[in-house]
């Protein structure tokens, strides 16, 4: 099989700096940041404004890719289990998804709410919600 080369499209700015000041998961969490999109992707964000949830996929670029197993949320007491029955961010392929309230779009930049990701993490798509 040929390799998969996945592109980023912009990085996430924000204040979570380390693993242990992350959110489990983007629904427990408050923390607001941007998604500065590199402007020769900015065209595509033509229809995403305030009020809207965009699903974002990030690449966990400082994770642990060796891993098969891991404690969900990091509690021993909960056993081993395969990284594909978790969200935990250690795996083969290490993309994140989140679902993030858009706060404001200036140009190439939107202001969300719902971070659970690294300042620095490489974005690698956004699809706008699809509301039921």
């Amino acid at each position: 099989m040929d390799d998969v080369i996945v592109t980023p499209i912009g990085v996430v700015h924000g204040d979570i700096t380390t693993r242990d000041d992350a959110p489990k998961n983007y629904s427990e969490s408050d923390r607001s940041g941007t998604l500065e999109i590199y402007p020769r992707y900015g065209d595509g964000l033509d229809g995403i404004g305030a009020g809207q949830t965009v699903v974002v996929l990030f690449w966990l670029h400082l994770a642990d890719r060796d891993r098969l197993k891991v404690y969900p949320r990091g509690d021993r007491s909960r056993g081993l289990r395969g990284v594909f029955a978790t969200r935990s961010p250690v795996r083969p392929n290490p993309i994140a998804l989140s679902e993030l309230k858009v706060i404001a779009r200036d140009g190439n930049r939107l202001q969300v709410t719902g971070l659970d990701v690294l300042d620095g993490t490489p974005i690698i798509d956004i699809k706008k919600k699809i509301d039921p």
